[in-house]
């Protein structure tokens, strides 16, 4: 897979064209309906220029994914070394993840990785690779370094990683990724995430 480099802030005026014209392209159309042929167009580029910058359909949409991670839940403010109040660490991470998770755009790109994947696992791959896999590491890194200060006790820090991913899934996420009412408010949020917190605490915390 293409790598998702360089970061935003660093892409040329037409590479930023380019993921621009792509990213229209996908939301409206869908993955399987557009072409690299599509994508050029749309960008005002040529064919070359536009496989210059990405070899290939899934290394585009990779790339896409990864643009939207950058301000995902994964600053390192939010992963601190020394923890004095965990659960307040766990509420912080769980409220930044699920902010990013119930936006527009993460919704539009999850509901086509989801639809497409199955006809194009090169796809889902992408956006795997590029989005809840990032945090998986983060996360799950951050776990071993507060078991090796004794603050948590877990047997399997990647199945715990993936188990507070969970709950944060359900619910809130599940609704409005299914387009379903009512929209969640900022209590039902709160809720969400503090409950979260307790359960993986009542799990893993230190006893």
């Amino acid at each position: 897979m293409g790598s998702a480099e360089p970061a935003p802030a660093d892409m040329s005026p037409k590479r930023r064209q380019v993921v621009d014209a792509a990213e229209i392209l996908f939301l409206a159309q869908g993955y399987g309906a557009v072409s690299m042929d599509q994508v050029a167009r749309k960008a005002g580029v040529s064919k070359a220029t536009l496989y210059a910058y990405f070899p290939s359909k899934d290394a585009l949409f990779a790339h896409i994914v990864a643009c939207k991670g950058m301000d995902s839940p994964l600053a390192d403010d939010l992963f601190p070394a020394e923890v004095s109040d965990l659960r307040a660490a766990l509420e912080a991470i769980g409220a930044r993840m699920l902010d990013f998770m119930l936006r527009d755009r993460t919704l539009a790109i999850y509901r086509i990785a989801l639809a497409e994947s199955g006809r194009f696992p090169e796809l889902g791959r992408a956006f795997y690779e590029n989005g809840p896999y990032r945090f998986t590491i983060r996360f799950s890194t951050w776990l071993e370094q507060l078991r090796a200060k004794g603050l948590v006790e877990v047997d399997d820090i990647m199945l715990a990683t993936h188990q507070f991913m969970a709950l944060m899934r359900c619910g809130v996420f599940f609704r409005r990724s299914l387009s379903l009412p009512p929209d969640a408010d900022a209590e039902e949020i709160r809720r969400t995430v503090a409950g979260a917190a307790d359960t993986f605490l009542r799990a893993f915390a230190k006893r």
